[in-house]
């Protein structure tokens, strides 16, 4: 993909991110086919589908239970990358070597779910999370990470 269109794709991740209804942090997700340029698919963090109610209500359990960033994954919202894997997969829509643009670093539970999906790269907006996270075992099982130029992280 050329850099003008990795930035457009990139604006459009953070404006999903938006449609985040978590209390403590909004992600996006968009997996792309870097051959045309289009978006597969789309996700955000938050509830269960259908409109559940989130683990917390309005405020995040992950605050509340002073959860450490990285760990104690069963604790909290939806992520985006599993969002966007899944809907992927319950339209039908192949993964094997897209691309994501995720606005923060994936967790480990997401990096695993990544890999197994056969994406190929993932796009990190610099600036996100940037937690315990599972960059190191993507980079381990061959998948190619990729920081891109985005907002800086507002809790800093």
């Amino acid at each position: 993909m050329k850099p003008k269109h990795i930035s457009i794709r990139v604006e459009q991740c953070l404006a999903l991110a938006k449609a985040s209804n978590c209390p403590r942090r909004k992600f996006g997700a968009l997996l792309v086919d870097p051959e045309r340029n289009v978006i597969l698919m789309d996700g955000y963090n938050g509830g269960p589908r259908g409109g559940g109610s989130l683990c917390g209500g309005d405020q995040c359990l992950r605050d509340s239970q002073n959860v450490t960033s990285g760990t104690r994954m069963e604790i909290g919202c939806h992520h985006a990358e599993m969002n966007v894997v899944c809907n992927a997969a319950a339209n039908g829509v192949p993964t094997r070597g897209a691309w994501l643009i995720v606005t923060g670093e994936p967790c480990i539970l997401c990096a695993k779910l990544i890999h197994h999906a056969g994406i190929q790269r993932v796009l990190i907006v610099e600036g996100g999370y940037a937690g315990e996270n599972g960059v190191m075992y993507l980079h381990q099982h061959g998948v190619a990470v990729q920081p891109v130029a985005g907002p800086p992280d507002p809790r800093l």
